[in-house]
């Protein structure tokens, strides 16, 4: 799927936010929707990258963000709202989603 077919507010809670940090960040949340067949399992896989990012190293960071890295404080904020966000998203029922 594309990130143009989520809802309104998974698009708000997982990309805006994404992108308030450093659109790096954003791309990576933009390309896991390739693997969606739907809105129901992007929140997963955005719930489990964020899951990921906070488990690299420094290292890992350096490539993860291709040599810019955000401060790694600001980074374990923003993917803890990120993950607040998409724990909050899944909570609304689907007839309740809205899109563009």
């Amino acid at each position: 799927m594309d990130t143009d077919n989520l809802s309104n507010e998974t698009y708000n809670e997982v990309l805006l936010e994404s992108e308030r940090l450093t659109h790096d960040l954003t791309i990576h949340f933009g390309v896991i929707a390739k693997d969606c067949k739907d809105e129901r399992v992007y929140p997963d896989k955005a719930y489990n990258l964020s899951k990921n990012i906070l488990k690299l190293t420094d290292n890992q960071l350096q490539d993860f963000f291709w040599g810019a890295v955000p401060d790694k404080t600001i980074i374990i904020v923003t993917l803890n709202k990120i993950i607040s966000n998409i724990i909050e998203v899944k909570k609304i029922p689907s007839h309740r989603l809205t899109y563009d």
